[in-house]
């Protein structure tokens, strides 16, 4: 695919940073003073960073800059903002509005993407972090739903992603307590894919997406299928797998594939 943003090339704006590089789009949330703290600004950089992924990359990264992934809304900067009248308040605006379609957008996102989680990841950050096909933490990194604290409920299709990955028991007990899951316990409840030392997390993210980079079209099918089965009933998927099955056998890919399968060696997918 064209690399709009050049190879290896940062592309900045005030709290995303974006890099292309070898069909691996690296999408780093940049407030690292606020530990990534989300604004309206910063869900509508991420929008436009997932308009380059789109176009440019066959894998993406999802990270934060600094010590944190991310602490969740900015609360200080409008999000979660009431007024002073309570009955007059709406803390969920800002999730119609920005944050309800972002994630819209990444479940709907055409190629795979791993979340790589190194310290915070609370409130929405947990959501964005959680959304990933794929997620890798570091030894220090948490999972926190704060919601309970402030007297509000998990939002970003949180209480979605946890009672569907974790089962309700131990969801309720995150949503409810409010604690922190350690990534190691994330690890044993199946919450995450792999625990990596600090130093090398990026590393085992980035080995992760070349692997995805290099794999076939009907990856981001797979996509589909996939969230399909997590909300839809039976027939719904068997329906969506023939019509998706139709899609992938008509790409080069595919073509490719079979060709490498009776020449006995490694299909070289172009993700088309």
């Amino acid at each position: 695919m064209n690399n709009d943003a050049g190879v290896g090339r940062p592309v900045m704006s005030q709290s995303i940073q974006i890099t292309l590089e070898n069909d691996i789009a690296v999408v780093r949330l940049n407030d690292p003073d606020t530990l990534n703290a989300v604004t309206v600004e910063m869900i509508e950089g991420l929008d436009r960073a997932l308009d380059q992924v789109v176009s440019g990359a066959r894998a993406m990264v999802l990270t934060g800059a600094g010590r944190a992934f991310c602490s969740g809304a900015n609360l200080g900067a409008g999000l979660g903002e009431t007024a002073d009248d309570p009955t007059q308040s709406d803390a969920g605006a800002v999730l119609e509005s920005h944050i309800n379609p972002l994630m819209m957008r990444l479940r709907h996102l055409p190629v795979p993407w791993i979340s790589a989680v190194r310290g915070a990841a609370a409130g929405v950050g947990a959501s964005l972090a959680l959304a990933a096909d794929m997620i890798v933490a570091s030894e220090t990194a948490f999972f926190l739903q704060a919601f309970s604290r402030i007297g509000l409920v998990p939002d970003g299709g949180s209480s979605h992603l946890l009672i569907r990955t974790l089962g309700r028991p131990h969801a309720m007990e995150l949503m409810l307590l409010g604690d922190r899951l350690p990534a190691a316990k994330a690890l044993e409840w199946g919450l995450i894919n792999q625990v990596a030392p600090d130093a090398e997390m990026d590393a085992r993210a980035l080995e992760l997406a070349a692997r995805l980079a290099q794999g076939a079209a009907s990856l981001g099918l797979i996509r589909r299928l996939a969230w399909t089965a997590v909300d839809g009933d039976w027939s719904d998927t068997l329906a969506l797998e023939r019509d998706l099955q139709r899609a992938a056998g008509r790409t080069e890919d595919h073509k490719e594939g079979l060709s490498a399968f009776q020449d006995k060696r490694s299909p070289r997918f172009r993700g088309a």
